[in-house]
This record gives C-alpha cells, sequence and structure tokens, in this order.
C-alpha cells in the first residue's frame, strides 16, 4: 500500500524542503523512493532524517508541484527537522539503511515518534482528484498527453461536484502548471 504524504526534510544548512510523494512500509521500515536528482534524497543522505506529514490540505500537495512552497513548519523533537503545522499528524524519522538505484533509490527510516495533531476527517471526492491531478503533473513529460487528458477529464468529474475552496484553488495551480508546460494561456 502507497500513502500519498508529504516528506519534509532539510539541507545541510537547515533549510527545509517540502515535496509531495508516495511512501510504504517494508519490514517495519518506511520506505521513501525518490527520483534522482532531488533535493529530498540529497537532504536525507546529508541529514539522515526526514517526517513524514499526514495531510488532508491538498493545497500544499498541488502547492509544492507549482511553486508555491511557503506553508507554517514547526520544529521537530526527535529529529532533525520540521513539521507541517498544517499536519493531522507527522512521523519523524532516522535514515537506517539507503539501496541504490539508478533512477530511484530506496531510503529505508526507522520510526522514532509519531504525534497526532487532529483528527482525519476524510477525503472527499475533489480531495482526491487534486491528489490524482497533482500526480499526473509530477508526471509531465514521461506520461502520454491522451492518457494525461483522459485521466483529468475523469477527475473533473468529482472536482465538479464535490470541491470546495481550497480544491478549487488547488485544481487551478495544477491546471495553470499544465498549460505552461504546454505552453498555453489557461481559460477555464
Amino acid at each position: 500500500m502507497i500513502q500519498e504524504v508529504l516528506i519534509t526534510t532539510v539541507n545541510a544548512a537547515g533549510v527545509p524542503h517540502i515535496a509531495p510523494m508516495g511512501i510504504h512500509k517494508e519490514q517495519g521500515l518506511y520506505a521513501i523512493l525518490p527520483f534522482k536528482p532531488s533535493a529530498t534524497l540529497d537532504n536525507i543522505l546529508v541529514s539522515g532524517s526526514a517526517v513524514i506529514n499526514f495531510c488532508d490540505d491538498v493545497r500544499i500537495f498541488a502547492g509544492c508541484l507549482t511553486g508555491r512552497r511557503e506553508w507554517d513548519l514547526l520544529a521537530t523533537e526527535s529529529c532533525q527537522g520540521f513539521y507541517l503545522d498544517a499536519s493531522l499528524a507527522h512521523t519523524e524519522l532516522i535514515l537506517d539503511s539507503v539501496i541504490d538505484d539508478e533512477i530511484r533509490p530506496k531510503l529505508l527510516c526507522k520510526e522514532l515518534k509519531t504525534v497526532n495533531h487532529r483528527p482525519f476527517q476524510g477525503f472527499n471526492r475533489a480531495q482526491f482528484a487534486v491528489l490524482e491531478a497533482a500526480i499526473l503533473v509530477s508526471r509531465l513529460g514521461r506520461l502520454p498527453w491522451h492518457k494525461i487528458e483522459e485521466e483529468l477529464a475523469y477527475l473533473r468529474i468529482g472536482l465538479d461536484k464535490t470541491a470546495g475552496d481550497h480544491e478549487r484553488e488547488a485544481w487551478a495551480w495544477l491546471m495553470d502548471s499544465i498549460a505552461a508546460y504546454q505552453g498555453k494561456d489557461r481559460h477555464d
């Protein structure tokens, strides 16, 4: 099972970085598989730590993919780093081992501490649509254009039926990003 989360890391100077990522558990360890090159990979290798943020504000997922990375952070207690103030819960990790790969190394991390901040109220279909659209945006240039168009058309149905202001804002950011990738102005 892959969980879509936000990973926060810090570089050698302690500057935080936020990235949406799918993670999973493997033999009691969290497996993080960032692509090469990436700030997340570099930061975990340098600091030896990372933080998983379990969050239902899909604007942060969309924002990280569209250049909006200014989100409130709070210092962690048991590892070097920060967690998102908007997190429902966060897990502080320490790097255990690395399985290198040309494209996506596997970083296996031990859980140091998990903190619950507020209850999860469930996702609506629009939040799901934004998460899936964010994944598509992260794969622009890797997926055939017709596949992206088909999936966005389907996702738009759930968005139109259930979106609140946050979901509409996040969707607009993603659509602007896709339009910019295509070299077009978006008009919808």
